[in-house]
């Protein structure tokens, strides 16, 4: 069983900001880890995989201990088609593939890479002892610790376990994989591992527990480790999913009614029992609690072609297929939809009553304005954002401020100020001036005063009209522009 279905934009995860939007645009399922969350994994829809970031204890699986922000691939996974992935805080990496196969590399200190050494391990080796016969369908790491779970719904625990987090009993540690006896009897669906626990989820909905309990992370109701499985959240309704992170002391369970419940580690208090919390899932859990914002499961990321609505309202714009509109500018088509813009926009609402002549046409003429500035407005009734150059940000802001665009006058005078010039200062402040945007006006004022004796050689400086060039010399006067 597989629980990577949950899609995700990696965009969200700061580490990804490294890669190119055609990078991105490859990434089919990623995990972000290490324990400062500066490691991640991607598998592309090609099923390659590759690892960028810091590579702490060589967990990146490159061979070296070489940091890279360039994604490199790990050419012995690429085509294995990987189903789970979990990580400790060695950091170490533990996958399954589709065809049950396990791999493992970093670090090694308690041999939580199952294969009976201490050596630390460079790159992804397959996981052979114990396990080589079974098809293994998901893996989870705690800190120094791994479990696997095979087809069958058998559990195997390796690596560190001083505080019984391999739920074999005692707390000898085990150098490669042991299967856990007291689950006998009963079918695994899912397993987790926390910092130094671990949870399995039953196919009757039954969890079970076992390991470190400091903080109450078993959910017993009391503090005290547990060296085998003891079951859980007994008189609760059926359990539909279980969630765990090798770097908090903190659990998390959904119930089949859609409850989330947590306990553990809770920002500094101890949580001994599962407690109803209000989020929707059990990752919002660790985006509450959890740090760094590492990812705790290998999760899905969808470039499919369902589009929000804000993104489909994008792609319609100026679209002939489906407009029920023309507005003609300077002899060019926009096609529009009647009831968008009534719907963002109070000028056309008025516009298309039914008493109004505008309301039956299928062509609408605009004269007082240009086409780039009019197609611009149409469109950030669409996307909510603008693409001009100032110049024509200042017909933008004109129109605006006639069809009492207050957000849209805001959007103009931040273009305006980002491109304004010497040559341009004096152009811009008479149109702040003209369109009452005081902000703007402000700011041209002082960049001219600021670059006084360049402003004034400039054309629009002459060309200005009488009382506004008064205004300007007056108030410049009293702000000591003309001192020597």
């Amino acid at each position: 069983m597989t629980h990577s279905s949950i899609m995700v934009d990696v965009g969200k995860w700061p580490i990804f900001t490294l890669l190119s939007p055609q990078e991105i645009a490859s990434i089919r399922k990623a995990c972000v880890f290490g324990t400062s969350a500066n490691e991640a994994i991607y598998i592309t829809h090609n099923d390659e995989v590759f690892v960028f970031g810091l590579n702490c204890s060589n967990c990146l699986g490159t061979g070296d201990n070489q940091s890279t922000i360039v994604p490199k691939k790990l050419e012995a996974l690429c085509g294995k088609k990987i189903s789970s992935l979990s990580y400790g805080s060695g950091p170490h990496v533990v996958l399954c593939t589709e065809d049950g196969e396990v791999y493992a590399w970093g670090h090694n200190g308690y041999s939580q890479l199952g294969n009976g050494t201490t050596n630390q391990g460079i790159t992804p080796v397959q996981v052979c002892t114990n396990l080589l016969i079974k098809k293994v369908v998901e893996v989870a790491c705690g800190s120094h610790h791994s479990m696997a779970l095979s087809f069958d719904g058998d559990v195997y625990g390796w690596g560190y376990n001083g505080n019984g987090q391999l739920g074999l009993g005692n707390n000898g540690n085990q150098l490669t994989p042991c299967r856990v006896a007291a689950l006998h009897g009963v079918c695994i669906l899912q397993i987790a591992c926390g910092y130094a626990h671990t949870l399995a989820l039953t196919d009757e909905g039954l969890l079970y527990a076992w390991g470190a309990n400091t903080y109450g992370q078993l959910g017993t109701g009391n503090k005290s480790n547990q060296l085998s499985p003891v079951q859980i959240m007994m008189e609760k309704e059926r359990v539909v999913e279980i969630a765990a992170c090798h770097s908090a002391h903190t659990s998390a369970a959904k119930t089949q009614s859609g409850q989330v419940f947590m306990w553990g580690q809770c920002r500094g208090q101890s949580v001994i029992l599962p407690h109803l919390t209000h989020f929707a899932c059990t990752d919002d859990v660790f985006a509450c609690f959890a740090t760094p914002a590492v990812m705790w499961r290998l999760l899905s990321v969808e470039h499919e072609d369902f589009l929000t609505v804000a993104e489909s309202l994008k792609k319609e714009f100026d679209s002939p297929e489906t407009s029920d509109l023309k507005f003609r500018v300077d002899g060019k088509y926009i096609h529009v939809h009647k009831a968008v813009l009534k719907i963002r926009c109070e000028h056309f609402r008025t516009m298309f009553q039914s008493y109004w002549n505008e309301d039956m046409k299928e062509v609408i003429e605009i004269d007082q304005f240009s086409y780039p500035v009019y197609r611009a407005f149409l469109e950030y009734l669409y996307t909510d954002s603008v693409d001009l150059p100032p110049e024509d940000a200042i017909g933008l802001l004109d129109l605006a401020t006639s069809y009492c665009e207050n957000r849209l006058k805001k959007l103009c005078q931040h273009i305006i100020k980002r491109g304004i010039t010497v040559e341009n200062a004096f152009s811009l402040l008479s149109a702040a001036v003209r369109y009452d945007a005081e902000d703007l006006e402000e700011f041209c004022f002082k960049f001219c005063v600021n670059h006084l004796t360049e402003v004034t050689q400039t054309t629009a400086f002459w060309q200005m009209d009488g009382p506004l060039l008064k205004e300007f010399i007056a108030k410049a006067s009293k702000c000591g522009a003309f001192k020597n």
